[in-house]
């Protein structure tokens, strides 16, 4: 963890020092953004191609992600949850849910957070375009594009409220061998 390393027993969702990582997962790209420590600015880090098949924590692009919370110690990493206008979820959701789970089982112990990203990607598009970057361009770093959206709405969200936003994925410790024909490591969210 960063700087803002928890003691035992502290408020998990306070806003504390450090890095802060958001990912937009996306059906064929992942795109990665980054805060400084202060959590003042969310800025691009890259774009990664998905691995085919269910995510996991040794899928090449989790695996990467969880190089770049260690490398740049973050304290969190949010993940974007495309929820319709209405606020329900659809397949999108269910795929960015496992996504972050898989995630949270590489990453541990730093939190993982799904936070809410309602119009990230259609804010990036329109943010590319005013730069005067055309369609085809934009594709390759459109979804870095919606992880900045994405951070830049969490960190603003931390400032105005002094907490963590979002449901904190919660995971299991993986089994050698699931129980009653679960999947080992399934997880959780709960909201904060």
């Amino acid at each position: 963890m960063a700087d803002g390393a928890r003691a035992a027993g502290s408020d998990a969702d306070a806003v504390m020092r450090g890095v802060r990582l958001a990912v937009d997962v996306g059906t064929v790209r992942v795109g990665v953004a980054a805060s400084d420590p202060d959590g003042t600015l969310a800025t691009p880090v890259e774009t990664l191609a998905r691995a085919s098949g269910k995510p996991s924590s040794t899928s090449s692009d989790v695996a990467r992600i969880a190089d770049e919370a260690r490398e740049r110690r973050a304290d969190v990493v949010y993940v974007g949850l495309p929820r319709h206008l209405s606020g329900a979820e659809g397949s999108s959701a269910g795929v960015a849910r496992a996504y972050a789970v898989a995630l949270a089982h590489a990453v541990g112990p730093v939190q993982v957070r799904l936070v809410d990203e309602r119009m990230s990607t259609v804010s990036a598009h329109h943010a590319l375009q005013a730069a005067g970057r055309s369609g085809r361009r934009h594709r390759q770093v459109v979804d870095q594009a919606a992880a900045v959206v994405i951070l830049q709405h969490a960190l603003d969200t931390e400032r105005s409220t002094g907490r963590r936003p979002g449901e904190r994925v919660e995971v299991a410790p993986y089994r050698s061998v699931p129980e009653h024909g679960g999947v080992a490591g399934d997880g959780t969210t709960t909201v904060e």
